[in-house]
């Protein structure tokens, strides 16, 4: 019965994990189709970069994509690293997404180019760099587990941090700035969410262990003692 009950907690757990990062991610569907199904226009909903009366953009920004190709990548990312968020560090899984989805943004607005920036990925690098430092900073095992199976999925993300040409068609300074944002945010919060495992040690059961062994000691050293005064006794006799 304890074995089931583990097993139904671990299932809720893992429903409930992927159920904001699923409605965000169809949210994301559901404006590309919209937007190309009525042959509208949603780039002016991303960012530009110091313009002022768009800096809503970045509330905006991640439910505009360019094609099928850019939406289907950032929608598959962000449901795998905003369930992870969600499934290994719950207790502060929403202040590290929203924190995350507004600073990532901020940054961009402030460093970008003079162009209009679209798409989820500042987000998704915020994420993946907050589960893979906030591993490494809390030196928990399982966590470090997570840590290296980012670098082994996500590890090439770090080759997209910095301009490759010199009018690079990818918002790289939008990698960045979530990047920024993730590994402060993995040291801001390193002492919130699960920590370190402690091993203790009973002292009790290292007590009764001892005590047991000084009672077969004197045990045995009495059964000694007894036997050899019975070796006197007849020999005694035999005199």
């Amino acid at each position: 019965m304890l074995l089931k009950s583990n097993n139904s907690a671990e299932k809720q757990q893992l429903i409930l994990s992927i159920f904001i990062p699923a409605i965000i991610g169809i949210l994301m569907i559901l404006s590309y189709l919209l937007e190309h199904g009525m042959n509208w226009d949603f780039h002016s909903a991303g960012i530009y970069p110091r313009r002022l009366e768009n800096i809503w953009g970045i509330f905006t920004i991640i439910f505009v994509h360019s094609d099928l190709e850019h939406l289907s990548n950032n929608v598959v990312s962000f449901l795998l690293l905003g369930s992870s968020l969600f499934f290994f560090y719950r207790q502060i899984a929403i202040k590290i997404l929203i924190n995350s989805y507004i600073f990532s943004g901020i940054i961009l607005w402030i460093i970008g180019r003079e162009n209009w920036h679209i798409g989820a990925s500042g987000l998704i690098y915020s994420l993946a760099f907050f589960l893979f430092f906030s591993g490494v900073f809390r030196r928990n095992t399982s966590l470090i587990a997570i840590s290296l199976t980012i670098a082994f999925l996500y590890g090439s993300m770090i080759w997209h941090l910095f301009p490759w040409q010199l009018q690079d068609p990818i918002s790289w300074e939008g990698h960045l700035a979530g990047g920024i944002v993730g590994l402060v945010l993995s040291f801001l919060y390193r002492k919130q969410g699960p920590q370190k495992e402690i091993v203790e040690w009973d002292e009790n059961n290292e007590d009764n262990e001892v005590a047991e062994d000084k009672e077969d000691i004197e045990g045995n050293e009495v059964a000694e003692d007894k036997e050899e005064n019975e070796e006197k006794v007849d020999e005694t006799q035999k005199v």
